[in-house]
Formats: structure tokens, C-alpha cells, sequence
């Protein structure tokens, strides 16, 4: 296999547009390719790693990596807002990696279930301080990351009850409801079906 490595001196900062990408130039590490285009998530040297007819754009970071969500990205944010339009979250994880910063998050309404849309009341399936797992969707705000909870595996994964003073999480009862163990309260809210990676 013919591999060969070009070092750009370009610097990058993530979000960055980089170039057009099309069959022979794709997204390698540390970039990803949308509408087109191919832009960097990290801070960094751009390389251009060749194999045979195919180049990829690569990024390498500058120190410590700096990582940001991505369309695609399952993160863990907290909920901090919510209303009957949509909640704000603020993003601390992606995939496994604890994020130096936090990001802020917007699920709306229409995003949370895919199924009986119409029907989703957003106070009963989240609640201020919940921890949720959550999908990236394509950016369409400046400010904020939109996401999305409209699969199984996505949703609650650990809340407290508002009635209860002593701050013990609830465990899963169904895929719609969450119960305090010592006060047996039940509360609605949209639980994610957590899977092992050992499945």
C-alpha cells in the first residue's frame, strides 16, 4: 500500500472549514466531512495522509487534544432548562471522554421521541437536573449544539425525584417512568434503555 504523509502548516481551531471533500479527498482523524466539506474538531496541524488515489485530510493536536461534539456524537449533558418547547443542557462528555468544558445543548420537542411526536409533553419526559444520553444532530444554531433522544438506547440515564429531599436516584421501572427506591415515587420521564458493551 502506498502511504505517504504531507504536513500543511496550517492551524486550525475546531469548526473550522478546511477544504471540499469528493471520492478522493475524505475526513480522516481529527475531522469530519458535512454538506460537502470537510472541517477539523480539533486544534492543530493539518496533514494530508495519501494512499494510493485517496487523500486524507487529518488533523494533529497541539498539545493536549481538545475535543468537541460532533453531528453523531452520543454525549452526556445535564438538563438545566426545561419548558414546554424544548429543554437546555449543558454537554460535560462525549462518548467516554469528559470534556474539558462544557457545551450547551438543545433538545426540542419534536426530537425527543420518534414516535407519537404530537403527543410529547417535554416536562414528563425530563426534569431539571436529570443526566441524559444524547445524540449531536447537523448544527443549525451559532450558540448551541441541537440533539436529539429519539432512540432507545437514548434519554435518562439517572434523575433525582423532585419530592425527595435525600437525593437517591431513581431506577428505570418502564421505558416512560422512573421510581424513588425508599419513597416508591413515580415519576415520567423519557429513560434511555441502557445497553452493556459486552452485548
Amino acid at each position: 500500500m502506498d502511504c505517504k504523509l504531507e504536513e500543511r502548516t496550517i492551524i486550525c481551531v475546531p469548526g473550522q472549514r478546511l477544504c471540499a471533500s469528493d471520492e478522493n479527498t475524505v475526513a480522516g482523524h481529527g475531522t469530519y466531512e458535512r454538506g460537502g466539506y470537510i472541517y477539523t474538531v480539533l486544534t492543530g496541524n493539518v496533514y494530508i495522509r495519501k494512499e494510493n488515489m485517496t487523500q486524507f485530510i487529518e488533523v494533529k493536536p497541539l498539545g493536549m487534544e481538545t475535543i468537541v461534539p460532533t453531528v453523531g456524537d452520543v454525549v452526556t449533558a445535564k438538563v438545566t432548562v426545561v419548558n414546554q418547547r424544548f429543554l437546555k443542557c449543558q454537554i460535560f462528555c462525549v462518548g467516554h471522554k469528559i470534556l474539558n468544558r462544557s457545551y450547551r445543548g438543545v433538545l426540542k420537542k419534536e426530537d425527543i421521541r420518534s414516535v407519537e411526536k404530537d403527543s410529547v409533553e417535554v416536562q414528563k419526559c425530563f426534569r431539571p437536573g436529570d443526566i441524559i444520553l444524547a445524540r449531536v444532530l447537523p448544527l443549525t444554531e451559532l450558540h448551541h449544539y441541537q440533539l436529539t433522544t429519539a432512540e432507545n438506547e437514548l434519554g435518562v440515564v439517572m434523575a433525582i425525584s423532585k419530592n425527595d429531599s435525600t437525593y437517591v436516584p431513581m431506577v428505570p421501572i418502564s421505558w416512560d417512568e422512573m421510581q424513588c427506591p425508599e419513597t416508591l415515587i413515580k415519576e415520567y420521564r423519557k429513560v434511555a434503555r441502557i445497553v452493556s458493551e459486552n452485548q
